[in-house]
């Protein structure tokens, strides 16, 4: 079986959907067998760069901007992805949408369903974007994975002609994240500046991670004696949420890094208090798991699955409400042998999801979804 992987996320994107790439054809190789497998995509300007990951073959693929090829794809549904990819038995899309395609088995990851469960959050474009290619992506697909059950669920009752396509796949957390030694962490402090206590939270910087709800907390928590970091790239509608974090009579307490090289990141989580996320919904919720697997304890929201994530392994805060939250983490600051208990529960949880498994998995509905030719 040949299998191509539509990879244009993992060599555009640093974080999110581009990192789930990534991680998913890094783990995927191993585990081919005597399966091909072929990770395309499109170097319109000549940049040259890669996945280099052994056992891959990488196919770039020189063609017109594609801003210009998605517009083809709109309106006239041509050229078809297998014509510019090359042939393959099945194609994998890990971002959302299946495009035009002639030949081939496909495979669509759908991570969240955001742009129905929380519009608002998004840019209109890609809101508008995504209903208007969901329903022929999933009538063209063989099969659709999710990040999670929670997520299988909800695909499943929206689009119910198609819930027996529905494979949720769990995200793994990286070999790299366990809790740092204290050199790494002291390291950390000096290369980014960090200098006091710090409650972490990472991700993307959009509507729907809700930090403004986060500052609020944290402009409560007088007795703190610490910063609240903010690492993640910025997104969309972004300015609102900077100039909360620039109004906030505690301002100088709060540190935005950005983006922040993976090489820093089990050391910034592991040198957190705590880890924080009040997001308004999520298809997995990779970075308190990658907390929780550094030693540090997690504090998140219900919203979409992070409760199937973190299990009794993180304290969930039910109400979007900055005196909860900030009641909350107050508590878990001045309990030691509550931080503890869920530092060694969050290190176990995490234990659980392993990268190895996704791949493995997601293999097995790749040859799933391809017939075994029947011998004559």
């Amino acid at each position: 079986m040949r299998v191509c992987i539509d990879a244009q996320a993992a060599v555009a994107q640093r974080s999110g959907i581009g990192r789930y790439t990534k991680l998913l054809v890094q783990h995927l190789a191993p585990l081919r067998g005597d399966d091909e497998l072929v990770a395309a995509w499109l170097d319109a300007r000549g940049r040259g760069g890669g996945l280099g990951v052994a056992g891959v073959e990488e196919r770039r693929v020189r063609f017109v901007p594609a801003r210009l090829l998605r517009a083809s794809w709109k309106i006239l549904r041509f050229p078809p992805f297998d014509a510019i990819a090359g042939r393959a038995d099945l194609y994998h899309f890990p971002n959302f949408v299946i495009p035009p395609l002639a030949r081939g088995r496909a495979v669509v990851t759908v991570h969240d369903l955001s742009f129905v469960r929380c519009p608002d959050t998004m840019e209109e474009k890609n809101r508008r974007w995504l209903r208007s290619q969901i329903g022929r992506t999933l009538a063209r697909a063989d099969a659709v994975l999710t990040d999670s059950r929670t997520i299988a669920a909800e695909l499943a009752a929206e689009f119910p002609s198609v819930a027996a396509k529905v494979r949720p796949v769990l995200l793994g957390v990286g070999e790299a994240m366990r809790p740092p030694e204290p050199a790494a962490v002291a390291a950390m402090r000096h290369a980014l500046g960090l200098d006091r206590p710090y409650l972490l939270t990472v991700g993307t910087l959009e509507p729907r991670k809700n930090v403004p709800l986060l500052v609020e907390a944290f402009e409560r928590l007088g007795a703190f004696d610490g910063d609240l970091v903010v690492a993640g790239m910025r997104g969309w509608k972004v300015e609102p949420i900077l100039e909360r974090m620039r109004a906030s009579p505690r301002a100088q307490r709060i540190r935005y890094l950005e983006y922040v090289d993976e090489r820093w990141l089990p050391a910034l989580y592991g040198g957190a208090e705590l880890f924080l996320l009040a997001s308004l919904y999520e298809g997995f919720g990779l970075p308190p798991l990658e907390a929780m697997a550094c030693g540090t304890p997690a504090v998140v929201s219900p919203g979409g699955s992070l409760p199937e994530v973190v299990g009794d392994a993180a304290t969930i805060v039910r109400d979007y409400d900055p005196d909860a939250w900030a009641g909350r983490v107050s508590g878990l600051l001045s309990d030691g042998d509550a931080r503890a208990a869920l530092r060694a529960r969050g290190i176990a949880r995490a234990a659980a999801f392993r990268w190895e498994d996704t791949a493995r998995e997601t293999w097995r509905v790749y040859r799933d979804a391809v017939p075994v030719p029947r011998t004559p």
